[in-house]
């Protein structure tokens, strides 16, 4: 299955984060109150197993099933994941359905405190005002047929539906690191019951009011692009208590950008601008203190934009930002950098997730109740081990 390094004598090695996961299955158990004379199989056991899967990137369940078979390989997964009898497919799918994905999600608060006590968390600290944090939403989960109460539903014309499941992720990143730390992702799913489809901006509000209980005195700085940079969610950002840097389109905030051109009629905009070694100027234009639409109880925000020329009048890149960070010549270029760094969102976390051997758009078993997002989680799990021992793990590298 791989070599994998136990780096037994750090806090934030393999055997200590597989305990802090056995740890919580077990409470899981307990709760859950299993009777242990009618099963052949533990909880522990089938989620320990499926993390495995994970862990060691099988493409299938049967890929999976089909390695176990090698004695060498049973003997890794019990030794490694302190297995004891393995589940076969049908059997590790039904208890991974009934276990509530809620009570799954502290695990990952418990491996994000192993990384500060391990002091592997301040070195991404990029802003004074706190960590960055992107957020976006994405599907893992497509199909005209299979589908459970929490699908999302779309129908076409045609008549025929698609189910999905999507959810919004978010990871803790550096503009200059390539590692990430992903927190809990929040499912977008419908209620049982429910005929109002879910949908990514109400998914957004339910992470920020749970991550700042789990986390009440992280300091974080939201960014995520256009779809959120509106009233409503930056007085959710504002109720919490947390940064922001928002993409904000001209074709979606006209008032916005009519009050930019008005300003700078006034001179009251800011301008910054260098040449690089190959000729390209990097601009960059900032006002501060101006409100977000035009309903007088808009948030007031600060607005920056960056644009680079090449070739005397070509634009090749630019992007605009609201934030609630007072914007300087000091800080713009730093600012720039941060809005940037959301696309490690998709390409550091959604993009390794799907297409760099985690399998996450794979079918491993849809359920009836969370199989689908459970094995979502496991995925994001095993990807938050590796982040972790590569952060501190020489022989892992």
């Amino acid at each position: 299955m791989g070599a994998i390094s136990l780096n037994t004598g750090t806090k934030l090695g393999f055997s200590n984060l597989r305990k802090s996961v056995s740890a919580r299955v077990n409470e899981i158990a307990e709760i859950e109150m299993r009777q242990v004379g009618k099963i052949k199989h533990s909880m522990h056991d089938a989620c320990l197993s499926a993390l495995a899967m994970m862990y060691f990137q099988d493409a299938s369940m049967l890929e999976f099933q089909r390695r176990l078979q090698e004695q060498t390989q049973m003997n890794n997964l019990q030794t490694l994941f302190q297995v004891e009898t393995i589940p076969k497919d049908n059997q590790l799918r039904d208890i991974i359905d009934a276990i509530p994905s809620q009570k799954l999600l502290p695990i990952f608060n418990d491996f994000f405190r192993l990384l500060q006590r391990g002091n592997q968390l301040q070195p991404f600290q990029f802003l004074d005002e706190g960590y960055l944090l992107p957020i976006d939403g994405t599907q893992y989960f497509s199909s005209e047929t299979i589908n459970c109460p929490s699908c999302l539903t779309k129908g076409y014309k045609n008549g025929t539906i698609n189910y999905s499941h999507k959810v919004l992720g978010a990871s803790i990143v550096h503009p200059e690191k390539k590692q990430v730390v992903p927190l809990a992702p929040e499912p977008i799913k419908n209620s049982d019951g429910s005929k109002k489809q879910d949908c990514e901006i109400n998914a957004g509000k339910r992470f920020l009011n749970r991550i700042r209980q789990e986390h009440p005195k992280l300091e974080i700085v939201i960014t995520a692009d256009d779809l959120y940079s509106r009233q409503p969610f930056i007085e959710a950002l504002n109720q919490n208590k947390m940064s922001y840097i928002l993409i904000a389109k001209p074709s979606s905030h006209k008032v916005l950008f009519d009050q930019l051109i008005e300003k700078e009629d006034l001179d009251q905009a800011h301008l910054l601008e260098w040449q690089d070694n190959e000729g390209a100027i990097h601009r960059y234009e900032w006002i501060n203190d101006i409100r977000l639409n035009g309903n007088k109880s808009a948030p007031l925000v600060n607005f920056f934009e960056y644009s680079i020329i090449r070739d005397g009048d070509k634009i090749t890149y630019k992007n605009s930002w609201v934030t609630d960070i007072r914007v300087t010549g000091n800080n713009v270029k730093k600012l720039v950098k941060a809005g940037r760094a959301k696309w490690k969102i998709e390409n550091e976390n959604f993009n390794t997730l799907k297409n760099l051997g985690y399998h996450a758009e794979h079918n491993y078993g849809h359920g009836k109740k969370n199989l689908s997002f459970n094995f979502f989680l496991f995925t994001l799990l095993a990807f938050f081990m590796h982040q972790i021992i590569e952060l501190k793990d020489p022989l892992y590298k």
